[in-house]
């Protein structure tokens, strides 16, 4: 039988459990997989989920000067071949719209990529529309093989238009994770109904269902336990919540725990201390998938204050709302991109504007003081996103799009 390679930027990665997670499903859904990564893991931790992945990793130079050798002879066999004119051309017209040296390495990538795929590859299936899929389209067409992609948020967001309209009309089909996406998107497509909605879900096996007695913490004497986990990244709003968090009245106890990596965590941590915030914070860095449970489960409220950065990249569903709310765990987070697609505002959740530090704090406040509230928007966000936010349907959707190639 022959294999799908599933191109992603990095593997494993622990910011990627969705990824991860469909690996695995597509897996047990019989569909064997090479996974291309177009770098080498840099995370501390990998998640139990990457353990039960079966899949060989191909691994490919990350920077040409990783392996010049192997690139060279990539090249060489690349303009041996009967694809070489046509996949070379795609790349030329890229390079005049975006004559950077990134645009040659994936050029380099995806010539790596074909020559060493193996025969038993029948299809290319790339996450992400940015460069994982520049490498993974111009491997396609040297490879003399077709391509999927799997869109998801800083890839469609950042992309000038151009290169999203070329690679959604050069592909066969696409999916994409909110419905927010697959309008963009399809508005780009030559063909109306290619890009496909494809919520990624949550396979909720491994999450507990919500505690049977609720936490009677109100912040008048023990702290009210808050908890966030994501990259310390811009679009996350981390800078805006500890502005909030500077607000809540004096008298409030609360603790507040972050968990996960980012070239802004330095940052943060000193701007906490120059709030007075850094003996009520926990940062934890980043941790695998069984902390972050423990962690949820442990915590009163869970705060994503998500925002849209200056260079218009965004969340789209963020995993770990879904996390969160399948454990019953009050969720305070933004209106921007698909989170309203999850959180249903005074129902399932508490929405506030994005960038809105006082708004914030005012979310903050009331959920902090009445853990009533907080118990029954958990409960409900509970009851929906198992209902309505399993994975299988997805799964099931994507493994019968691959099994007539396989």
């Amino acid at each position: 039988m022959s294999r799908i390679a599933v191109v992603v930027k990095g593997y494993p990665r622990l910011s990627e459990t969705f990824i991860a997670q469909e690996m695995l499903g597509l897996e047990r859904r019989g569909i064997e997989i090479l996974i291309v990564a177009l770098r080498r893991p840099y995370d501390p931790y990998i998640h139990d989920l990457h353990r039960q992945i079966s899949a060989e990793v191909m691994y490919l130079p990350e920077y040409v000067k990783d392996d010049p050798a192997r690139v060279a002879k990539a090249k060489k066999w690349a303009k041996n071949q009967p694809t070489y004119s046509a996949a070379k051309a795609l790349f030329d017209a890229d390079f005049a719209r975006q004559p950077t040296a990134d645009r040659r390495r994936r050029w380099a990538q995806g010539c790596v990529f074909a020559h060493e795929l193996p025969n038993d590859v029948s299809w290319i299936y790339t996450h992400y529309l940015h460069t994982p899929c520049s490498a993974a389209r111009y491997a396609a067409h040297l490879s003399g093989r077709k391509w999927s992609f799997s869109a998801h948020a800083k890839d469609i967001w950042t992309s000038p238009v151009w290169d999203l309209e070329t690679k959604i009309n050069d592909a066969a089909w696409g999916v994409t994770c909110t419905r927010v996406n697959a309008d963009y998107l399809s508005g780009l497509s030559a063909i109306p109904d290619k890009v496909e909605l494809l919520y990624h879900g949550l396979d909720f096996s491994g999450f507990p269902e919500p505690a049977a007695t609720a936490s009677t913490r109100d912040g008048s004497s023990e702290p009210v336990r808050l908890v966030s986990v994501g990259r310390a990244v811009e679009k996350k709003g981390y800078d805006d919540l500890l502005v909030a968090l500077s607000r809540l009245p004096k008298s409030l106890n609360w603790r507040f725990t972050h968990i996960g990596g980012g070239e802004l965590s330095d940052i943060l941590k000193a701007k906490a201390e120059d709030l007075g915030l850094s003996d009520k914070i926990v940062w934890r860095g980043a941790q695998p998938r069984e902390e972050v449970i423990a962690a949820c489960q442990n915590s009163d409220l869970f705060v994503l204050p998500s925002k849209l950065a200056k260079t218009g990249d965004r969340d789209g569903l963020p995993n770990v709302l879904m996390e969160a709310q399948s454990m019953g765990v009050c969720c305070l987070s933004t209106e921007v991109s698909a989170i309203p697609e999850l959180i249903l505002h005074d129902e399932t959740g508490v929405l506030v504007q994005p960038g809105a530090p006082e708004e914030l704090a005012e979310g903050l406040q009331g959920l902090i003081k009445d853990p009533k509230r907080r118990r029954a928007l958990g409960v409900a966000a509970a009851k929906r996103v198992r209902t309505h936010f399993s994975t299988d349907p997805g799964l099931d959707r994507l493994a019968a799009k691959f099994r007539p190639v396989l």
